[in-house]
């Protein structure tokens, strides 16, 4: 899903348009960890106990990274590090798709 705004930044004229454009990019977002989910789940019929997918060293290699993705686009890697935590954890708990 490409995630595409009506206005950029510079062409809002008002904390309507910023809001509007935000709520944009959130939505995709969203649907974006929805699609995430879904190929976890997908993933479940390749776990045995040789392949952990939830590994302590997968995911800190995961998180790391992120980071340097956060990085290479400008935003702060600690808090991309969290989100993407947060979203693991709840992976595992198996709460976050309501179905």
């Amino acid at each position: 899903m490409e995630i595409t705004n009506e206005l950029s930044p510079e062409e809002c004229t008002s904390m309507s348009d910023i809001r509007t454009e935000i709520d944009l990019l959130d939505r995709g977002i969203i649907s974006l960890i929805g699609q995430r989910a879904k190929y976890l789940e997908a993933a479940d019929q390749f776990k045995t106990a040789e392949i952990n997918v939830r590994s302590p060293e997968q995911i800190k290699t995961m998180l790391q990274q992120r980071r340097e993705w956060a990085n290479a686009e400008g935003v702060n890697p600690d808090i991309i590090e969290k989100i993407y935590a947060d979203l693991v954890n709840h992976f595992m708990q198996g709460d976050l798709l309501i179905e």
